[in-house]
């Protein structure tokens, strides 16, 4: 069978020119009354062609993720409708795994002249891929083309039933079906458009998870341990997870998993904090074995263990075992009883692996957490958890604090104010920009330059800042990639703010250089740089240089949309018509 994105690549200069020529305003007239507004707003072309309708889209005030498997399209697209708004991924149907590695929902998706190309037999998965990267109250927007096909590019019929039949199965709203003639003048070509809109969160993962917090029979804090550990690596690690897009199932490293819950677990177990009836401090607790206690009595704490961190020596050991220990206790108890409401099926499903042994050294890396095995999260509460989990977060402290307390009064224990919530409380490392400025100021020593990656100008010794660019007080972190040096007056400028599109897009061969030449031109802090890009950026190429901005780009936008921080235009507010780095 002919892939049709091939008889689009060949033909593209053609195809090109015919769809360069309609007025998007004309094409899209059914969907003009049903664009949301606001600011902020997100949309998602699919199947983006020329361009033309993400130019559009754009003119409306939205920016836009433009999807386009054809190489000719896209480049096409890429040179005719230059706007750093606009980015382009390298993507298909069914799947759609790249956008979906984003972690990015939008409020419109648009697919113009796309589902009848996809087959029959792909299209359940294809419309669950898109619905469930709509957001809440978001809109779907399809036109489908009726009439045959030809030989380079094969199309089957897509009936009004079939959608509507898909829109029931993923909670969507149907608002309207409408017909139209073809706007090329061809007689045997007319189009179907459908409006589909989505009332709440769809698949109802947010009920599930207020039920596993609120409701769920508790006999410890377990369920709420592990379903904050997920709930953090959606956050901070989210490229950790392997998608099973046929099951719309995640895997988690589950070394990961159990790396965040010896996070949690430590500040509370040093307290003496009882998470269980009858349980003072880590007795009793499951996975508070030997290895568990030598590292409470090494002085281990929390922000010690971290994505990308190394150990070596006996705490190597010691700390291999602890997450061998809470990884066993984690399959056995909480994810083994967590349930869906009035059944026994799993929510999740932990899969321990056999572990090789840990000599001298573990590197907390993604290969190296896959080793102790797999947690599979069901895509809808994993994408919940990326999207909301600022506001699920809250809900998960509270409850665990009330467990404690009620823990605490059987056994008679008097707690002070706010004592279960300090040590609830996740610390993240410590705001240190102190390598960074030290691999600065060693190349300033040798007679090397530095400049301001905002600015270009050139930085004196004792006269620059190291700025994380994606804020600290937005998003706590200070992996080498997020450190930039800078002249102070602009780092003080810029605070907290996110850099816009724009500036980053300025500031991007300032960027790439200082990565380089601080970075890459050291084996170990290399390794490092690329350790901690790979867990927290969505990277979609080999992880050199340029994909790794290209990440940083896309956690930029994740921000921005879910956090809603203001932005930074840049030390000289420029306007840029250059495009935005692709993927």
């Amino acid at each position: 069978m002919t892939d049709p994105v091939h008889g689009y690549d060949e033909r593209a200069a053609v195809f090109v020119h015919q769809y360069e020529q309609l007025d998007p305003e004309s094409v899209h007239a059914s969907f003009l009354d049903c664009l949301p507004e606001g600011a902020d707003r997100l949309a998602l072309d699919i199947g983006a062609g020329s361009g033309r309708d993400a130019a559009w889209l754009r003119r409306k005030g939205f920016e836009v993720v433009a999807v386009e498997p054809s190489p000719g399209m896209r480049m096409a697209g890429q040179s005719l409708h230059p706007d750093p708004l606009i980015r382009w991924v390298d993507d298909r149907l069914p799947s759609l795994a790249a956008t979906h590695r984003l972690g990015i929902a939008f409020d419109v998706i648009l697919l113009s002249g796309v589902l009848m190309h996809v087959t029959p037999g792909d299209r359940p998965r294809a419309f669950r891929k898109v619905a469930t990267l709509l957001k809440p109250g978001g809109v779907l927007l399809i036109s489908v083309r009726d009439g045959s096909g030809e030989s380079d590019r094969p199309m089957w019929p897509v009936s009004r039933g079939e959608v509507e039949g898909y829109a029931r199965a993923h909670g969507l709203n149907v608002v309207r079906i409408g017909s139209n003639p073809d706007l090329q003048g061809r007689t045997a070509v007319s189009w179907t458009t459908f409006v589909l809109s989505l009332p709440d969160d769809g698949a109802g993962a947010l009920p599930l998870l207020r039920g596993i917090i609120l409701n769920d029979d508790k006999s410890a804090t377990y369920k709420l341990g592990l379903l904050r550990a997920v709930a953090r690596l959606a956050d901070s690690a989210p490229a950790l997870a392997v998608e099973r897009p046929e099951e719309d199932i995640v895997d988690l490293p589950l070394g990961a998993v159990a790396l965040y819950w010896l996070r949690m677990y430590l500040p509370l177990a040093a307290a003496g904090l009882p998470q269980l009836p009858g349980n003072q401090g880590s007795d009793r607790l499951g996975f508070a074995k030997d290895a568990f206690r030598r590292l409470l009595a090494g002085g281990v704490v929390g922000q010690d263990l971290r994505i990308g961190s190394t150990f070596s020596g006996e705490r190597a050991a010691t700390l291999a075992k602890a997450l061998a220990d809470a990884r066993s206790t984690i399959a056995k108890m909480p994810a083994h009883f967590t349930r869906y409401p009035n059944s026994d099926s799993q929510v999740f499903t932990a899969r321990p692996a056999r572990l090789a042994g840990f000599k001298s050294e573990i590197i907390l890396d993604g290969d190296t957490l896959r080793s102790f095995g797999t947690l599979a999260v069901p895509g809808q509460i994993w994408r919940t958890l990326q999207r909301l989990g600022a506001w699920v977060e809250p809900v998960l402290v509270s409850e665990w604090v009330r467990l404690v307390e009620g823990f605490a009064v059987r056994m008679g224990r008097k707690l002070g104010p706010g004592e279960i919530e300090a040590r609830l409380r996740w610390l993240d490392p410590e705001r240190d920009t102190r390598l960074a400025r030290m691999v600065a100021i060693q190349r300033l020593d040798r007679g090397e330059s530095i400049r301001c990656v905002w600015t270009g100008g050139r930085l004196k010794r004792d006269a620059f800042d190291i700025d994380h660019c994606l804020p600290w007080s937005a998003w706590p972190c200070g992996d080498l990639w997020n450190l930039l040096p800078a002249r102070a007056t602009v780092n003080r400028n810029k605070g907290a703010r996110l850099p816009s599109p724009g500036a980053l897009l300025e500031a991007r061969s300032g960027i790439l250089e200082w990565w380089r030449e601080a970075w890459d031109s050291d084996d170990a802090l290399s390794q490092q740089f690329r350790r901690e890009a790979a867990a927290a950026l969505p990277l979609h190429g080999g992880g050199d240089l340029e994909d790794i901005f290209a990440g940083m780009e896309w956690r930029r936008l994740r921000l921005r949309q879910d956090q809603q921080v203001q932005e930074w235009a840049g030390p000289k507010a420029r306007k840029t018509t250059s495009l935005s780095s692709t993927t």
